[in-house]
């Protein structure tokens, strides 16, 4: 998903769940307003809460990508069936100046 069409979705109040993997410190640093936290060791050892439904729409992000492609990945392996990657990831979204918590 392109970060102008998340934020769009957002300001509708018609948001993905939007999964954010990076480390506690990047997260607390500025994340996408409303993003759930989940580093990908707390998701492979199932210590984050994420939607019951796995169909819903989930948006995985990272700093630049390879994490969350491991985040993608491992929410597959546990059923998750509706799930993108945010294209260009937190450094594309602070680039175009789009809202952090």
């Amino acid at each position: 998903m392109q970060p102008q069409e998340l934020a769009e979705k957002i300001a509708k109040g018609e948001s993905p769940a939007v999964v954010d993997v990076r480390t506690g410190f990047e997260f607390k640093a500025g994340h996408i307003p409303g993003a759930i936290h989940a580093p990908v060791w707390k998701i492979l050892l199932k210590l984050v809460t994420l939607p019951r439904d796995r169909q819903t729409e989930l948006v995985v992000l990272c700093e630049l990508g390879p994490r969350a492609v491991m985040g993608k990945v491992l929410l597959g392996l546990f059923g998750y069936r509706n799930v993108s990657l945010l294209t260009g990831h937190m450094a594309a979204w602070r680039r175009l100046g789009l809202p952090l918590e």
